[in-house]
């Protein structure tokens, strides 16, 4: 099992910026993939940015440019750095981790853009 924990989000005015956290503990194994996905109401769920454990990063063709996904290995933990925000990046924020098979979501953290 693993278990995320997120942080970070807020409200923020239209062209600001916020980082979001992910905090993964449990039983990590070596190859991984960790990502962010978001959900807006009356949406599905999609993806926004992935990172592997090998270091391949991905980016949804709408945050390319203005999203930025980092990681610190040594404390399993994964960021997400969005600057230029806009009212549209409004939605819930979802941590995922997948190893071996299965896929681990965070609880969520809202992100709000808006004047």
């Amino acid at each position: 099992q693993v278990q995320l924990v997120e942080s970070g989000g807020g409200l923020v005015q239209p062209g600001g910026s916020l980082r979001l956290s992910c905090a993964a503990s449990g039983s990590i194994f070596r190859v991984h993939t960790m990502g962010w996905y978001r959900q807006s109401p009356g949406k599905e769920r999609e993806l926004v940015s992935t990172i592997t454990s090998g270091g391949w990063i991905s980016y949804a063709d709408s945050v390319q440019g203005r999203f930025t996904i980092s990681r610190d290995s040594a404390k399993n933990t994964v960021y997400l750095q969005m600057n230029s925000l806009k009212p549209e990046d409004t939605a819930v924020y979802y941590c995922s981790h997948r190893q071996l098979g299965s896929n681990y979501w965070g609880q969520g953290t809202q992100v709000t853009v808006s004047s």
